[in-house]
Parts: C-alpha cells; sequence; structure tokens
C-alpha cells in the first residue's frame, strides 16, 4: 500500500515558536485531509519513528457547511473536508491560517469575524417570542439574490487571501461587509440600515478595501463577494450625503 506524506506546521500554544513534522499515512481512495488527520490521531509517529503529540484542527460538519476546517493547503486556503488527496500536489503541507491567532497547530482563532458581524448588527432584530403573524413577502428576485449571500459560512477564506486583512489591523473584509448587503435587503432587516452603514464608514470600513478581488476566487461557496463590496460602497456614499443634512 502507498503512503500520502503530509508536512504539518505546528505550534504548541499561543505565542511559541512554530515548527515542522513531517506523517506519513496509508493511501485511500477519496480520502480527504480530515481523513489523513484522523490516520494521524490514531497513531501520532512522524516519519522519522517519533511519537508526538496528536495534532490539532477544527472540524465539524465535514460537509462544506461549517467553515470551521479551514486551513492552508499547499499554500491555498480552503477547507480541509473537501480537499482529496488524489488532488494534491505530493508532500502536501498543512498550515494554519495566518491572518488569526493560533491556538494550537492547525487551530486558530476566529473570534474577530463574529465581533465584525456584532459590529455591524448582522441580525433580524424580533417584537418578542409571540405570534405576529406573516413575515413580509419579499421579491423572488430579491429573495435568490439573498439566498446566494446567506450561505456565507464564515470560514475566513476571503479574509486570508484578501491583502488589506491583517492580523492586527481593524479591516472588517469581505465577508462583513457581504453580510451587512443581505441584512439590509431584508424588509425587516432594513430598519437597522442606516446603523449598519455607519459602522463600515468607520475605521476598517469600506473605504479601506483595496479591490484585490482575490475574496472572491478562494469563496468556497461561490458568493459575489465584489458585487457585494460595489454595493455597499454605493450605499455608504448616500449614506455619508444623507449623514451631511441630518446629522
Amino acid at each position: 500500500m502507498t503512503n500520502i506524506t503530509l508536512k504539518i506546521k505546528r505550534q504548541d500554544k499561543p505565542g511559541s515558536s512554530s515548527y515542522w513534522q513531517t506523517f506519513k499515512v496509508p493511501h485511500r481512495p477519496f480520502a480527504n485531509i480530515i481523513s489523513c488527520l484522523m490516520e494521524i490521531q490514531k497513531s501520532p509517529t512522524t516519519g522519522s519513528g517519533e511519537t508526538v503529540s496528536p495534532v490539532i484542527w477544527d472540524s465539524n460538519c465535514l460537509e462544506e457547511v461549517c467553515g470551521s476546517c479551514t486551513m492552508l493547503i499547499n499554500g491555498k486556503v480552503r477547507q480541509a473536508c473537501t480537499a482529496l488527496v488524489d488532488n494534491l500536489e505530493s508532500p502536501i503541507t498543512l498550515e494554519p491560517m495566518s491572518k488569526f491567532p493560533v491556538v494550537r497547530d492547525l487551530q486558530v482563532d476566529r473570534e474577530r469575524m463574529f465581533k465584525n458581524l456584532k459590529k455591524v448588527k448582522a441580525w433580524i432584530d424580533i417584537d418578542g417570542s409571540h405570534d405576529i403573524g406573516e413575515g413580509p413577502i419579499m421579491q423572488d428576485q430579491d429573495r435568490a439574490k439573498r439566498y446566494v449571500m446567506s450561505e456565507c459560512m464564515t470560514c475566513g477564506c476571503c479574509l486570508e487571501a484578501c491583502p488589506q486583512f491583517t492580523i492586527d489591523n481593524s479591516f472588517l473584509g469581505a465577508s462583513t461587509f457581504n453580510q451587512v448587503r443581505l441584512f439590509n435587503l431584508h424588509p425587516t432587516g432594513e430598519m437597522k440600515k442606516e446603523e449598519r452603514l455607519d459602522a463600515v464608514m468607520g475605521e476598517g470600513g469600506i473605504t479601506d478595501c483595496g479591490n484585490a478581488q482575490v475574496c472572491v476566487e478562494v469563496c468556497p461557496k461561490n458568493i459575489p463577494l465584489t458585487e457585494s463590496i460595489a454595493d455597499i460602497g454605493r450605499q455608504t456614499t448616500w449614506q455619508a450625503i444623507k449623514n451631511l443634512f441630518t446629522k
């Protein structure tokens, strides 16, 4: 049986130095990166025969829905659950995302993404939990447009690829701008439209986008992120003009 060689960048704890270790696992048809990591977890022995601690990574759904298994695979940011080893050049290198703090090994802290969603109020307010009847009717073209944007799984791929987004700045990034557009299109969510636009007009907002357009290239859900960025740019322009006369 042939083996698959994986070269993994490891880190024992936040702030510690990183190092590389190489592992070999049996090749199985249609194996993905997660199944290879599970093999290593069962028997964490390096290619040189040294027994080490198991490799740590995040995963949940295993079907490219939760977004938690994002990592750099052969230098490209993607989901480990849909990365089939037969389609990858060997040896396969695995690294944690570089734009988020490393917790351990391939596991990173994506809390910043969720904080950014709080900044722009990426939710629909409800008037209690009682039945208030049917919601507002949406046009089919708006519903179809919103559905595509709603597929964002907060995986971080767009932010990892973005040259404007760094580990130590305040740039909100494409995923946040897309959520602002999504909730501003909702008939009820539109009630918070001005607050969301004001949030993305501040530090780290839409004007910091350099229009590199790499975010849309790496999005695993093919969300039209550049369209969302352009639309939010137009919305904030009108909001800025409105603010001149009302604030």
